[in-house]
């Protein structure tokens, strides 16, 4: 019987023995990336990064004065009629309104006495320089004459000049004048009717031409905010119309002074409008990005793997040394996230398909 107990005691010493070494080796076996799966996933670096504060505004699209012409009536009267309408795309040379007006066709009565008065004065010296041939007439009547006829023609230039100024040439004995466009561009203001009257003392445009090609947004800052925006910050434009389109473009310009209404300060963004989408007036979201607070780690976005309120990143070493470790963040801004802690500069982590790697680690 001893026999039997001691042969029962080494059998079960031997075959614990034997599940301890598969257990052992099964807990020794570590994952190692595939040539596979490594085609199929990204690595980035740890860095040390500018924390980005992102400040949202609202704004306003308007059309960039530095690349607008405004068109101003050339003399006082009624208008006819207009050409265009506001937003109309305009060719430099087009007609946009027709004007009566008394002071041109004032002066094109003027023009006519002035014609009149010239003839005579020609008519004049003619006779007068044949007297003087013949020795009838004396040299000083001649001369007179002749002085008169330039008088004449100086006189008719000066009214010449004055119609092709008010009508820029485009004018009739009737007192109708054109108004056209200076420029190739699109109608981004029209202030003027059919019928409506023109005085000498208004000093208004009549109408606005801008190419619209490049565009200003301006922007409302609140006193609370006005130390986190400064000139040359980069900025994101979302107008209400394209929610899905995003324009760039920087603080062009930051007025000195508040609104008193609103107190608000206004600031000016500079956008490149090629595609011709953005239109004056238009409403947007402006976000600034302000690069010159703290520093800290920060890596991609889509590094991060959530899991039950808690944020961890897959650290890459080597195919054979992947290793698990949790964040703490600080905040996320656009494609990056900045860290609290958890890693060091120069790690890397994988940014795609980490959560294939994740689940791998985690059921070992």
């Amino acid at each position: 019987m001893k026999n039997i107990a001691v042969i029962f005691i080494l059998s079960a010493f031997v075959f614990t023995s034997c599940e301890q070494k598969k257990v052992a080796e099964v807990k020794s076996t570590k994952f190692v990336l595939s040539d596979t799966m490594k085609h199929m996933i990204s690595i980035d670096t740890v860095q040390i990064c500018n924390v980005t504060d992102e400040l949202s505004l609202s704004g306003v699209v308007s059309f960039n004065d530095n690349n607008v012409v405004k068109v101003f009536p050339r003399s006082s009267g009624q208008v006819v009629e207009t050409k265009v309408s506001l937003g109309d795309k305009i060719s430099k040379g087009q007609v946009l309104a027709v004007i009566h007006s008394a002071d041109i066709a004032g002066n094109y009565s003027d023009l006519n006495a002035a014609n009149a008065d010239l003839a005579i004065a020609k008519r004049q010296m003619d006779n007068t320089e044949s007297l003087y041939k013949n020795g009838i007439a004396s040299e000083k009547e001649f001369n007179e004459a002749k002085q008169n006829y330039e008088k004449a023609i100086a006189a008719k230039s000066k009214i010449q000049s004055v119609i092709s100024i008010n009508g820029g040439g485009k004018t009739n004995s009737g007192g109708q004048y054109v108004v056209t466009a200076p420029i190739d561009g699109y109608l981004v203001e029209k202030k003027i009717t059919a019928g409506a009257f023109i005085r000498p003392d208004m000093g208004d445009n009549l109408f606005t031409i801008s190419n619209l090609k490049n565009v200003w947004v301006y922007a409302n800052v609140y006193e609370a905010d006005i130390a986190k925006i400064k000139e040359g910050y980069e900025v994101k434009v979302c107008p209400l119309s394209y929610p899905d389109k995003v324009f760039l473009g920087k603080v062009d310009k930051i007025s000195q002074v508040l609104d008193p209404q609103s107190k608000a300060m206004k600031v000016r963004i500079n956008i490149d409008n090629s595609e011709m989408l953005l239109k004056p007036d238009m409403f947007a979201k402006v976000i600034v990005d302000n690069k010159e607070g703290q520093t800290a780690l920060c890596i991609p976005k889509s590094a991060l793997i959530p899991q039950e309120g808690k944020n961890y990143v897959v650290v890459y070493n080597s195919d054979s040394d992947l290793v698990i470790k949790q964040v703490n963040i600080l905040k996320s801004v656009n494609d990056k996230t900045f860290l609290l802690g958890g890693l060091n500069s120069g790690e890397k982590v994988i940014t795609n398909n980490q959560l294939l790697i994740f689940n791998q680690l985690t059921s070992q």
